[in-house]
């Protein structure tokens, strides 16, 4: 953690990653490209910061190696102090993230996705979200108030389906989140991201949160 603040600066666009670490929740799909990642992380005006954080079961080996592959992609001078995973993930490490990010990032490969509830979190905290279409994100999506990766196809080939959507997830990133983030006016407030950001407040926080889970 300590670390962490040495890289991460306060004024770029930050995305969080930080869940279970498991196969279909594809949390290497923002590396399926590094050099197209390292150009988005590097850009001289409109630079991107990506936390990674999460735990994979003891017995997934497969989610233990693609935490194997951030931490490596991590340290790669390119990456250097752009990418970070930060170890010990536990529910107060949860808590900074969710106030901490712009963006909060969930690729899961549809339809395994069960409900996603860190994306809930991370609205009602004043942060944007964007997911494939599953979970609670294909019921609650509106392009007024965050961003889809696709829509909603379910491809038979799942590594077709994973390089397609790689490329829908960086175009997204290069054309609309990263130019809306740095869109400023005189007084340097980003008034196109915080319009969308009280969208997400308005139309997710009073419905998709516990009250409604408990009743």
């Amino acid at each position: 953690m300590t670390q962490a603040r040495s890289f991460l600066h306060p004024r770029v666009l930050t995305i969080g990653f930080a869940r279970r670490f498991a196969a279909y929740k594809r949390p290497t799909l923002l590396l399926h490209d590094l050099e197209r990642l390292i150009r988005l992380a590097n850009h001289p005006q409109m630079p991107v910061q990506i936390i990674y954080a999460g735990k994979a079961h003891p017995r997934d080996e497969e989610g233990k190696r693609l935490i194997q592959q951030i931490v490596a992609a991590s340290q790669w001078p390119e990456l250097k102090g752009r990418l970070i995973f930060l170890e010990d993930y536990d529910m107060e490490l949860a808590k900074l993230m969710v106030q901490g990010v712009d963006l909060w990032l969930a690729n899961p490969r549809r339809p395994l996705e069960a409900c996603s509830t860190s994306g809930m979190k991370v609205v009602l905290n004043g942060s944007l979200f964007m997911s494939t279409l599953d979970g609670w994100w294909d019921e609650a999506w509106n392009p007024e108030a965050g961003w889809a990766i696709g829509r909603g196809e379910e491809l038979p080939d799942p590594l077709y389906q994973d390089a397609a959507e790689a490329e829908l997830l960086y175009d997204l990133l290069e054309k609309e989140v990263v130019p809306l983030f740095y869109e400023r006016d005189t007084r340097g407030l980003p008034w196109g991201w915080i319009r969308k950001m009280k969208n997400s407040l308005k139309m997710y926080g009073p419905y998709y949160n516990t009250h409604r889970m408990v009743r």
